[in-house]
């Protein structure tokens, strides 16, 4: 059954399905296989995905993140970052990635902190004299860390999931977002030196001490969401419906830059995007449920393990799997579909579940910045006004040194495990 299962979804995503509708076609089939399942328990299973406190945390971070952008504070992130690295070599490239590291600790979603940043960003970019792919480039590079820098979505549904701590995910991606933050400013740097040649603004301590004020209420927010998450004052969950409150609070007490209008637009915006989210969770629920009564999770494992027993071979035949996933699956579908799948190489991987998480996240953010999926990509691809096919181009050097971080993070533990050990 399985089997069948998978080619279905594979077909029905070639042909262009939506995924969530793909992969409950696929898991129609099941109804009418010989000694299939009751549509009445599929329908149970579906309401059962969705049911989850934790993931209460979804719509909240979306909508968090989208009051944040509206009430100014990303356009106060982009005026500190700017006074704070526009002057290194890459300017306003170096400039777009660190306002995307920040808004990560902000918004918990890649698309978000794409569009956010890169809506101020590329056209100032343009303007600059940077080429439409190169901006599209770097803006979605930077995006891609929106899911590692906590907090995180895909870490909430990886932690809903195989019941690993949220806070510990969110802790196991602090370093490595940072470290994949610093090697794309690195990337930016050199290409902009070569071929580029753009002038940058001189440093300039008086202008970092006027904007830091006014930055101090947008920085606030990850500070109050970590601080919360990590110190055990409350859960991811809780967390979120803070950060929304503060949102709120800021945008519109302290900048007076939220209106009414805006604050319904934006509720009604992340409504329909975590209804899109949700949908796809209740069916993938429902294909993963089938998969593993099928055991079909213990039979992939197998067939890896007799491929080899390796743990360092594995790991690497890991990441090409999960990288192809990232390519050609939206990422909450991926979760949902593999995760089931790796968790029984656990002990012959000898890796931490912790561990195994931003390796998953981190892989699956990769595929963000790669076609014909990659969501960073599509999502700057329409900002930057640049084909496509031009920004994938521009975007392969970015990728090449987000490949090196992966095998850090994958071949080095205390990346993803020393900060988690102090919580």
């Amino acid at each position: 059954m399985s089997l069948l299962l998978v080619i279905v979804l594979l077909v029905l995503i070639a042909l262009g399905t939506p995924i969530a509708v793909a992969i409950g076609a696929a898991s129609c089939l099941a109804f009418f296989l010989p000694g299939g399942v009751s549509p009445m328990v599929a329908v149970q299973r579906m309401y059962g995905g969705a049911d989850s406190f934790p993931l209460m945390a979804v719509p909240l971070f979306l909508l968090a993140g989208s009051l944040m952008e509206a009430g100014g504070l990303s356009r106060r992130i982009v005026d500190l970052a700017d006074a704070l690295v526009g002057w290194l070599p890459g300017g306003l490239a170096a400039v777009s990635i660190v306002s995307a590291m920040f808004f990560a600790g902000i918004s918990g979603s890649a698309a978000a902190d794409t569009a956010a940043v890169g809506a101020i960003l590329i056209p100032a970019m343009s303007s600059r004299g940077y080429p439409a792919p190169f901006s599209g480039a770097v803006q979605a590079a930077g995006g891609s860390i929106g899911v590692i820098i906590p907090p995180s979505i895909p870490m909430i549904i990886f932690g809903v999931l195989t019941g690993a701590s949220i806070g510990k995910l969110f802790a196991a991606g602090l370093l490595p977002g940072l470290l994949m933050g610093a090697s794309l400013i690195a990337v930016a740097a050199i290409v902009t030196g070569r071929s580029l040649h753009i002038s940058r603004s001189p440093f300039s301590l008086a202008r970092l001490v006027r904007v830091i004020g006014p930055s101090l209420w947008a920085l606030g927010a990850p500070v109050l969401i970590l601080g919360g998450i990590l110190g055990g004052v409350f859960t991811a969950t809780e967390s979120a419906a803070v950060a929304v409150a503060y949102a709120l609070f800021v945008g519109v007490v302290v900048y007076r830059e939220l209106r009414l209008p805006e604050i319904w637009r934006r509720a009604l915006e992340s409504a329909v995007m975590s209804g899109v989210i949700m949908f796809i969770i209740a069916q993938a629920t429902v294909f993963s449920w089938l998969l593993a009564l099928d055991q079909a999770p213990t039979a992939v494992a197998g067939a890896l393990l007799s491929v080899t027993d390796n743990p360092v071979l594995l790991l690497v035949l890991l990441n090409a799997v999960l990288l192809v996933a990232g390519t050609i699956l939206e990422t909450t579908a991926a979760l949902l579909l593999f995760v089931p799948v790796v968790m029984p190489l656990l002990p012959t991987l000898g890796i931490d579940v912790v561990q195994l998480g931003a390796i998953v996240v981190v892989n699956l953010a990769i595929g963000m910045l790669t076609p014909p999926l990659g969501i960073c990509l599509v999502v700057s691809s329409g900002l930057s006004g640049a084909s496509i096919v031009r920004v994938s181009r521009a975007v392969l050097p970015f990728l090449a040194a987000l490949l090196i971080d992966l095998a850090l993070i994958s071949f080095w533990p205390p990346l993803t495990t020393w900060l988690p050990g102090f919580f």
